[in-house]
């Protein structure tokens, strides 16, 4: 899926999170006593200067962002060009391959089912008893079928990491079913579940799995139906795989010199761990449904999101399917070629997403967006 490395992941759980926005389209999500500030045209200039800067070092031909602030959109638009080839300005409105950021997405569809006592999250996921059960149970080694679903939820499956190995880069020709038989079978795992965090796409892999074999629907379609609406965001949908597929509004992604090309992976079969494509402003919209505030409503319970976003013992710097830390913020990246992305929501009531249709060395979206939400001292970031 996407390879946001675990290493970017740990960095997060370091320090705070970020996130970004431009102006554009502002409307009220809730009433609330005190609307939050808009930017200046002072604060506004200073952050279309942090965003152009750092487009420039890095060569990014486009940038997006989304901020809201305690419910309220403060700041949203897009710099640079969609698809230079013909000169297509990015918006607002344009789409992005999300990447990693799906994974908060799927865990939110794991906890809704949880909450319909359709799933349980000790729940074994291999075996004759598994939610991914097969005929016959004792072609699962003895550790897979000790893996469970809050083993998948937090990267502590005990292997399949998002390394050299990564099921989800390999035989792109194999559907869902087939990769996961040749993973369970010739990847074996290294550690005992529960005991060791490892950041893996092909866990998210099989959540999505096992979401279809409950609900008897497709990923998309459950997701659709019981988180994405329920959020009011209507137009996400899966990424294709060519540019030939390239959906209506969605960015053209650059290739990097050092990078895989971006065209040439297999993104239909990374749907649950890192196939959407989307605006910053429907992260922001799905982050601020499941923030814990009282600003926009949640669509979990309570329980249900600090379930959620409270770590593992293997590490504290990881929940499930969300970068945490005590301040507490959440936040999650998302790295494909030709695309990174980061989500955020703090505690200071902030939620904000950041894209863009490249992928570089050095290039720190989370870092760019500190300093855009901080260039605005009224949004308390």
């Amino acid at each position: 899926m996407t390879r946001i490395t675990r290493r970017a992941c740990l960095q997060g759980a370091a320090y705070a999170l970020s996130a970004g926005v431009v102006p554009g389209l502002i409307r009220p999500l809730s009433a609330l006593a005190e609307a939050p500030p808009l930017p200046t045209n002072h604060e506004a200039a200073t952050i279309a200067d942090i965003v152009t800067q750092t487009m420039r070092a890095y060569h990014a031909p486009a940038l997006s962002l989304a901020i809201a602030s305690r419910g309220q959109w403060v700041y949203q638009q897009g710099f640079g060009l969609a698809d230079q080839r013909t000169g297509e300005l990015a918006t607002a409105a344009s789409r992005f391959r999300i990447a990693s950021l799906t994974k908060p997405i799927t865990a939110v569809a794991i906890f809704s089912l949880i909450e319909q006592g359709r799933l349980g999250l000790h729940d074994p996921v291999f075996g004759q008893r598994g939610l991914l059960a097969v005929d016959d149970g004792a072609r699962y080694p003895d550790l897979v079928s000790q893996i469970t679903l809050y083993h998948l939820l937090t990267h502590t499956g005990g292997g399949w990491a998002n390394d050299d190995a990564d099921p989800m880069f390999r035989h792109p020709e194999m559907n869902h079913q087939e990769l996961i038989a040749w993973a369970v079978r010739h990847q074996p795992l290294r550690h005992a579940p529960g005991t060791h965090y490892a950041y893996s796409n092909f866990g998210y892999c099989l959540l999505g799995r096992v979401i279809e074999n409950i609900t008897g629907q497709t990923y998309a379609e459950y997701v659709q139906h019981a988180v994405l609406e329920r959020c009011g965001i209507q137009d996400m949908t899966l990424a294709g795989n060519t540019l030939a597929q390239r959906a209506p509004g969605e960015v053209i992604y650059g290739q990097n010199g050092s990078d895989r090309e971006p065209y040439e992976m297999n993104l239909t079969r990374m749907d649950s761990h890192g196939g959407w494509i989307a605006t910053p402003s429907d992260m922001v919209r799905f982050a601020m449904h499941v923030d814990g505030f009282n600003a926009t409503p949640d669509i979990l319970s309570a329980d249900s999101i600090n379930a959620m976003t409270t770590p593992s013992p293997a590490n504290t710097g990881y929940a499930c399917g969300w970068c945490v830390n005590k301040v507490p913020n959440w936040w999650h990246r998302g790295s494909l070629p030709g695309s990174l992305t980061i989500m955020a929501r703090t505690a200071s009531g902030l939620c904000w997403a950041a894209f863009t249709n490249t992928r570089r060395d050095g290039l720190n979206l989370d870092a760019m967006m500190w300093k855009v939400v901080k260039a605005v001292p009224a949004w308390r970031a």
